[in-house]
Order: structure tokens, then C-alpha cells, then sequence
């Protein structure tokens, strides 16, 4: 229930749809209670239940009062007029239209109804979206390497789909029902207090029986979702890894693969929709046995103890079958409901994760990078695995830092570190003598630019690419930019030139020129701290030659750490640091670290330097 509930509060504020979804339900509800109300003093007139005689005595209109017998004497006394004036025939006729015309009524109060209850509908999902979405994008970047991708995508878009589809879509059933069932057994009691208990004795009944068969539903909902979940990973990993599959002849191990997530899937659903439409013929059986009983019953009443009349008894099975079909809807709905609730706590649960990197109360804004970098006896770990042990180290505005050393020693964690991607488990990073956690988060980012192994690029024209993240900016300096990246060469050369689509991840695009957008995207923020993790290591000789020109265009008069495997790239950083398991085990200038037999003096005889 707390689930449902919060799913509906993505529709506040309600007030804007309860008042008139109420009044229209309400209209739409009393023009189809006229039409039974009308139904039993139909059949007395009409085929003579009640003669003219008795008919005639009702030459004046009762005084209001809401109750029974004023809505019966009303329509006895225009009836009386009618078929004195116009006869039976006429009369009938003349009723017909009446009925017609409260059919007509009813449901443009009920299409009124549905139509403002589909703008609330709307409103819950796209607010549902935009909320999931915002607590994607600020959850920790370590959440990303943890979780499967297609899991992530399945809740953004599989379960939202199955809230639209299962809980949303029978906001109007479980509003408008109840009150037509409540307006509709006011009729009944009205019309025979007993029988009407009878009938209340049957139906919680059938309601509880139905409410077995959909609390089985959940777990199957929920497999399923996490199903789907992993078929999108299996597809997600496919299209972006399919130049390895086909280059190791893996298509039919990956089809495999693939089609077993797929039959498992298709299991569940199995085993859902057995249970599921279980529930329409049980209802149906259980409505059957429901008319049944109130026949016999009624019947009792009318031909053997004499306390109802036949029109009565007609009107209330009459007005009784049509409780069934809102019943009916009702029961449908909760059974429904449980496909939709599954993914509502699927999704909720990716919501309700808490960002592991949060500002605290008041913090400082980085304003402006004056001195140094300072990693204080840093220690991390992923999981149970510790990655970085007590490493200590300064980078002074203006010099470059490379960081060296065999894969896997924690080179780019460090460099993970100063953006506040994570936070260390023992030690602290200070810029300018202030712990980052005392900054605002958002300001230590705006100081920095990021260029990587792999090249971050979103399917859009190229300027956007170059000027993303920024709301406003001058077109000449993005065009400046590509310059000094060398990347407007091959830019212009293109008949869209910056308003050319790139792909996804850039995919039009040669790795070389991939990367040249990269530090062009770069040199637009301008930034004071340059991060650069093997920029270089992915490219062939040409390429690398352009973006190494590009990259040390960047690098000037900016504070750099530098991640690098060619340590060509490297030979004139201030300082050099080589990291290995975790510590920092030599550190020193290029011809420093060349004068010891260690690690980097090996590595740099491996590559030939």
C-alpha cells in the first residue's frame, strides 16, 4: 500500500484533478442510477402493475425530501400526465428517450472523468521519470561499476512502462468504481434492505478468493522485471562488443546466452499470466453462483413470502448486475496492481539509494585553485580489495605530476580521487589547504578538466560536444578551441562541419579525432587542474602525435596529473611518481628515476627508451 501511495504522490498536487474528476464521476454515477431508479415504476405503468386508477391518484408533485418515495411519486406523477396525455404507448416512448438521454449524459461525464484522470496519469509518469533519472545522475560513480548497466536501463524504462501500464492506467477504476458500487448498493438497500444484506454476505467471499490469487502474483512480477533487467544488459554488452564477438566466431555462444535469459523469462511470464487470467474466470464463476443465490432468495420473497414485488425484484437484479461489472473491474485491478507494485519497489529502490558523495552543510565554494594538491596518507579500498595504501603526495600549482607503474596499481583511482568521484576510507585530500569534503563538490569539478583513455562523446552535432555542459557560450571560442586541438582540420572538411552528428559514443569518428574533440571539450572549460588518464595510449603514431600536440597545448600554465603507459609522453614532468599495489615506491624527475635500477628505469627499457 505504501508503494501505491507513493506512486500517486508523483501526481501532486492533487487538487488540481479530484474536484472535477469528483463532480464528473459523481453526475456520470447519478445519470446511470437513473435509469434503473426508473426501471420498477417503468414496468408498474407500462404493463399494469399498477392500473390507471392507482396511477391517477397522483395529481400533485410531492415535496422535496431525499428519500424513495419522493423519487417514486415524482416519477409517478409525470408519468400519470404522460399517459394520460399520450397513452402507454406514448408514454413508453417518451420514457425511452429519458433513458436514452441519461445513457448520453452519463458518459460524457464519464469521458470527462477519464480525461482528467489521464492528465493525472501523465503527470505521475512524467514526473516519475524525471525523479529516477535525477537520482541516477547523482548517484557515485562507483555505483556504475558495481551494477549491471541493463538492470539500471530496465527500472528507467521496463518498470515506469509497467507503473503506466498496471497502476496508473486503473487510477479511474479504483477512484470512480467504489463510488459507483457505494451509489448502487444505496439503491439496493433502498429497495430491499434483506435481500441486499444477503447479497453483502456473498461477495466478500468472492472478494477474498480473488484477493488470494493476486497476492500470488508479486513474486512472479518482480523475476520477471529482473529478467528483463538482464536481457538488456546481455543486449547492451552485445551491440557496444560486437566487433570482439564476431572477431572470436562468439555468435552462437552469445546466442546462447541470450536465448536461455529469454526462455527464462518467458517461464515467468508464463507462470504469471496461468495466475493472472486465472482470476476473470473465477470472478465470472463466482458471479454466476452470486446471481444465482439472490434469484433464489429474491424469489422466495416475491412468490412465497409476498414482502417484494416482482418489478422491485427485477429492478434490483437489474441494478445488481451492473455492481458486478464495476466489482469485476475493481477486482481486476488489485490483481493488476501487483505487476505494477513490483516495479514500483524496483524502482524505488534505485531511487531511494543515498549518493555515497554529499556536500556537507554549508560548504565552501572552490572559487579559485591558488596553491597545491595534497594527498595526505591516503588509503582505499574497493569492496575488500585495497587499492591505494597510505600514499602521500603534493601537486603545486603550474608543475605536472605523472603518475607510472605496472596495471592495476591504482593510477587511476588516485586520479578518481581529486574530482571526487569517491572519497578516501582513511587519509584526506586537501586543495589549498581544505579537506575536499568542506567543498562544495560542484566547484572543485568546475576547476578541473577530465580527458581520458576513452573518449566520452553522446550522440549530437560536434559543437555540442565541445560545448557540453555549458548553457551559454560564444561560438568563436568553441571554433578557438578546436583549433588549439587540432581537431578543426578534419571538422571543416565535413559538408555539416560543427553541426555534424557524430554517432553514438562518436562512432563517425576515428579515435584520433574522438580524442581531439575530447581536449577540445576541454580547453573550452578552461580549467585550472588538468586530469589526463592515458590520453595518448589507444591511438596510432599519426594520431597520437596530433593529440599529444593538442595535449601539450593544454597542459601549459595549468596544475596536471598525468596518467601515462607511453612514457615518452611524460620525460619532462616535474615530478614523476611510480605506483605499484597501491604505494607510491619511486618518485622523481625522469633522469632521477633513470639513475636507479627500479621499476621505472625497467619499464622505460621495455619500451625501447
Amino acid at each position: 500500500m505504501n508503494t501505491y501511495l507513493r506512486i500517486l504522490s508523483y501526481a501532486k498536487p492533487w487538487r488540481r484533478f479530484i474536484p472535477g474528476y469528483l463532480i464528473f464521476s459523481i453526475l456520470a454515477v447519478a445519470f446511470g442510477l437513473m435509469n434503473m431508479a426508473m426501471l420498477a415504476p417503468l414496468l408498474d405503468v407500462i404493463f399494469d402493475q399498477k392500473g390507471v386508477e392507482e396511477i391517477s391518484q397522483f395529481t400533485t408533485k410531492p415535496d422535496f425530501a431525499f428519500s424513495k418515495d419522493y423519487f417514486v411519486g415524482t416519477f409517478n406523477f409525470y408519468m400519470q400526465e404522460s399517459v394520460a396525455r399520450y397513452g402507454k404507448f406514448g408514454s413508453l416512448i417518451y420514457v425511452c428517450i429519458i433513458i436514452i438521454f441519461s445513457f448520453l449524459m452519463s458518459n460524457i461525464f464519464k469521458y470527462l472523468s477519464a480525461i482528467i484522470m489521464a492528465k493525472a496519469k501523465a503527470e505521475t509518469i512524467k514526473n516519475m521519470r524525471i525523479d529516477i533519472y535525477k537520482s541516477v545522475s547523482q548517484l557515485h560513480v562507483g555505483y556504475f561499476t558495481e551494477q549491471r548497466k541493463g538492470d539500471i536501463i530496465s527500472r528507467i524504462t521496463n518498470d515506469i512502462q509497467q507503473i503506466e501500464s498496471s497502476i496508473t492506467h486503473n487510477l479511474k477504476i479504483v477512484f470512480r468504481e467504489p463510488l459507483t458500487v457505494i451509489v448502487y448498493f444505496w439503491l439496493l438497500i433502498v429497495t430491499s434492505p434483506s435481500l441486499t444484506l444477503f447479497t453483502l454476505i456473498l461477495l466478500p467471499v468472492a472478494g477474498g478468493i480473488i484477493s488470494e490469487i493476486a497476492k500470488r502474483l508479486k513474486k512472479r512480477a518482480i523475476q520477471s522485471q529482473e529478467s528483463l533487467g538482464r536481457q538488456l544488459n546481455i543486449l547492451d554488452e552485445t551491440i557496444s562488443g560486437m566487433r570482439v564477438i564476431k572477431a572470436f566466431n562468439a555468435v552462437g555462444y552469445i546466442n546462447k546466452i541470450f536465448s536461455k535469459e529469454v526462455t527464462k523469462y518467458a517461464n515467468i511470464d508464463y507462470g504469471f499470466s496461468k495466475r493472472y487470467e486465472l482470476s476473470s474466470p473465477v470472478s465470472e464463476i463466482l458471479g454466476a453462483v452470486s446471481i444465482s443465490g439472490i434469484l433464489i432468495y429474491g424469489g422466495d420473497l416475491v412468490l412465497n413470502k409476498g414482502t417484494l414485488d416482482a418489478s422491485a425484484f427485477i429492478m434490483f437484479m437489474a441494478v445488481f448486475t451492473q455492481i458486478l461489472q464495476p466489482t469485476k473491474a475493481i477486482a481486476g485491478a488489485i490483481t493488476h496492481f501487483q505487476r505494477g507494485i513490483a516495479s514500483g519497489e524496483r524502482v524505488f529502490e534505485i531511487m531511494d539509494i543515498k549518493p555515497g558523495i554529499v556536500n556537507k552543510p554549508n560548504p565552501t565554494e572552490l572559487v579559485k585553485f591558488e596553491r597545491e594538491i595534497e594527498f595526505k596518507n591516503v588509503s582505499f579500498s574497493y569492496e575488500s580489495k585495497k587499492v591505494l595504501d597510505d600514499v602521500s603526495f603534493v601537486v603545486e600549482k603550474g608543475k605536472t605530476i605523472a603518475l607510472v607503474g605496472p596495471s592495476g596499481g591504482g593510477k587511476s583511482t588516485l586520479a578518481n580521487l581529486i574530482p571526487r568521484f569517491y572519497d578516501p576510507d582513511e587519509g584526506e585530500i586537501l586543495i589549498d589547504g581544505v579537506p575536499l569534503k568542506d567543498y562544495d563538490y560542484k566547484s572543485i569539478r568546475h576547476q578541473m578538466g577530465i580527458v581520458t583513455q576513452e573518449s566520452i562523446l553522446f550522440n549530437d552535432t560536434i559543437i555540442n560536444n565541445i560545448a557540453f555542459g555549458l548553457e551559454k557560450f560564444d561560438v568563436e571560442d568553441v571554433y578557438k578551441a578546436a583549433r588549439i586541438a587540432n581537431a578543426d582540420e578534419f571538422i571543416i572538411q565535413e559538408p555539416e562541419g560543427y553541426q555534424r552528428i557524430i554517432g553514438d559514443r562518436g562512432s563517425k569518428l576515428s579515435g584520433g579525432q574522438k580524442q581531439r574533440l575530447t581536449i577540445a571539450r576541454a580547453l573550452l572549460k578552461n580549467p585550472s587542474i588538468l586530469i589526463l588518464d592515458e590520453a595518448t595510449s589507444a591511438l596510432d603514431s599519426e594520431s597520437e602525435m596530433l593529440v599529444q600536440d593538442a595535449i601539450n597545448t593544454l597542459m601549459k600554465n595549468r596544475t596536471s596529473v598525468v596518467i601515462a603507459h607511453r612514457l615518452s609522453t611524460i620525460q619532462n614532468a616535474d615530478e614523476i611518481l611510480v605506483i605499484n599495489e597501491g604505494k607510491v615506491v619511486e618518485r622523481g624527475t625522469h633522469v632521477e628515476l633513470m639513475k636507479k635500477d627500479g621499476i621505472y628505469q625497467k619499464l622505460t627499457a621495455m619500451q625501447g627508451l
